[in-house]
């Protein structure tokens, strides 16, 4: 449960809250205790950011957390340009609302920048972060329309009468304002990589639109996440601590400060719903690298300690996970027949029952677009996870 009571002296209020209901928290915010009649694009607006480095990702995603959605609910807000993926947060892809790219950008400005331009790969190919300032309109005229990396890479060379190595060209494709065109189906992105020039461009190397972008994005991220700490906002963008700490401090009147279980201090948006921790959660098919498991710096809100390396590899795979109670209680994989489900504890009959009813739902999502599209994944099977069960939960 949890307790609000006034600051002395202040105009936000402080209380504690429990572990349980810090995780009910997230998943009424992250669209996880029911499904929602809301529509793609405001549902994107609500979970903030979906990451999106594996193509079906954002689809699987979203039907977790919407009524009735399908595929093509999100291919056209991408054709529409309704949904747009970039390099945001965490210096990796997210597919946001199109109305936020420019402010998350602007928000994420100076990391991105000292993190891409200053990057040794990039200095080693002899250009500053000046040039890259001379080079970014160019680009960006260029990709007025979808061009293909290589072709951006060759009309940058073009412009500087010599090659440019690939890992340096890398690290200035991901600090240009760039969307990610889509593809053909089966998710509209793949691996054949084509980008086109942001609309309503971020302002860059601007001070001020950083800081007033980040006060957007630390509300965002209270209202899709929270409550959350100091860190854990930082966890999520990968921005600096003081600079996460100055926003915070900026909007402190108008939020709430809670004492997390550890005695932590949490903000949290007033009027942002926090369910009791003895609120149902149903069990859930969770997408490789869902948002809810890299969102925080105490992941535990989510993933039982023992499981987090088993979930969340040393390379940056995050597997699709088993969520049951709210908590990750193992892992599955699409297999010949149906989904693979493995436990990595006891599950009680009813779990395994509504498992299985969630697996029909989402063979049935897949079949008309890649019924199997982790399958580059599988060697982390192969290399042997721990299993209290492993279930096969047919289609039919």
């Amino acid at each position: 449960m949890v307790g609000l009571t006034r600051r002395a002296g202040g105009t936000g209020e402080t209380g504690v809250i429990t572990a349980r209901s810090l995780n009910r928290s997230t998943l009424a915010r992250q669209l996880l205790l029911d499904r929602e009649p809301v529509s793609t694009t405001d549902a994107l607006r609500q979970v903030v950011a979906l990451q999106a480095q594996q193509p079906a990702s954002p689809y699987i995603a979203l039907w977790n957390r919407l009524a009735g959605f399908t595929p093509s609910d999100l291919d056209a807000a991408v054709s529409g340009r309704e949904a747009v993926k970039a390099t945001l947060m965490r210096i990796t892809l997210h597919l946001v609302h199109a109305e936020d790219y420019r402010t998350f950008r602007e928000a994420m400005e100076p990391t991105l920048r000292g993190s891409r331009l200053g990057d040794a790969r990039f200095r080693a190919s002899g250009l500053t972060a000046a040039d890259a300032d001379t080079l970014v309109p160019q680009l960006l005229a260029y990709a007025d329309r979808p061009r293909t990396a290589a072709a951006l890479q060759s009309h940058l060379e073009e412009r500087l009468g010599a090659p440019l190595e690939l890992s340096a060209w890398r690290m200035l494709r991901q600090y240009v304002p760039l969307w990610h065109a889509p593809a053909e189906a089966p998710w509209l992105f793949d691996t054949r990589l084509s980008y086109v020039a942001a609309s309503g461009r971020p302002a860059l190397t601007d001070p001020d639109a950083a800081a007033a972008g980040l006060r957007v994005l630390v509300r965002r991220y209270l209202a899709g996440f929270g409550p959350a700490s100091v860190a854990d906002v930082t966890q999520f963008s990968l921005l600096r601590r003081d600079r996460v700490r100055a926003a915070l401090q900026a909007l402190t009147d108008g939020l709430v400060q809670l004492a997390g279980p550890d005695g932590t201090v949490l903000y949290d948006l007033p009027d942002a719903p926090r369910p009791a921790e003895d609120t149902p959660a149903p069990p859930r098919l969770m997408a490789m690298w869902d948002s809810i498991l890299l969102a925080y710096a105490d992941r535990g809100r989510v993933i039982p300690p023992a499981y987090r390396k088993l979930v969340i590899r040393m390379n940056g795979d995050v597997l699709p996970t088993l969520l049951v109670d709210g908590y990750v209680a193992g892992v599955w994989r699409p297999a010949d027949g149906g989904i693979e489900a493995t436990a990595f504890h006891p599950l009680p009959d009813e779990a395994w029952e509504e498992l299985a009813a969630e697996a029909r739902s989402l063979i049935a999502f897949l079949a008309d677009r890649d019924p199997a599209p982790y399958r580059r994944y599988d060697h982390w099977w192969t290399k042997g996870l721990p299993a209290a069960e492993t279930r096969l939960l047919p289609g039919d």
